[in-house]
């Protein structure tokens, strides 16, 4: 028995790159840096970036990616790792990458939630999707320690609503 399965946290090098397959299947390419800084032997601050190619299949998660992420924005993946070949000039080449699709695969920008305003493009910074209302909906009494109307407040009301990417967007 075996397990494949990668979890990457790190920063968005590009903006997601998304198109579709001859198809008309969506498809999203990341390029994830992971760093890490040490001291070393000399006492000097040293760092290393690995560059992670991502492949978002989930056409949802594609969506939300397109919609949410861009360059610099902090994004946590689970996939797994895959081998692919290809040919270019001529010559058999190799790259490794972290697909995201089907059970267990997913893709979210922890980030996207709390920025605000409204981006370039014009599209809404927010989280936006069928629950960018609830936050201000909620009374206060939804808030309080169970004193109110609504009962004793549940761990579901201590969670981030706008948080795009979140249980239910899995793949």
């Amino acid at each position: 028995m075996s397990i494949n399965r990668v979890t990457v946290l790190g920063r968005l090098g590009a903006d997601p790159e998304v198109k579709r397959t001859g198809t008309g299947k969506l498809v999203a390419n990341l390029r994830v840096a992971c760093s890490e800084r040490w001291k070393d032997r000399n006492g000097e601050w040293q760092e290393r970036t690995d560059w992670v190619p991502v492949v978002i299949w989930t056409e949802f998660l594609a969506e939300r990616v397109e919609e949410h992420a861009r360059k610099g924005d902090m994004v946590y993946v689970e996939g797994k790792f895959q081998t692919r070949e290809y040919e270019k000039n001529g010559e058999k080449r190799y790259v490794t990458e972290v697909v995201v699709q089907g059970f267990g695969s997913t893709v979210e920008v922890p980030g996207a939630a709390r920025k605000s305003g409204s981006r370039d493009d014009g599209r809404d910074d927010r989280g936006g999707g069928r629950d960018s209302r609830r936050s201000e909906d909620r009374g206060s009494s939804t808030r309080s320690s169970g004193s109110g109307s609504r009962g004793p407040r549940s761990m579901a009301d201590d969670l981030d609503d706008d948080i795009p990417f979140g249980p239910e967007w899995r793949g």
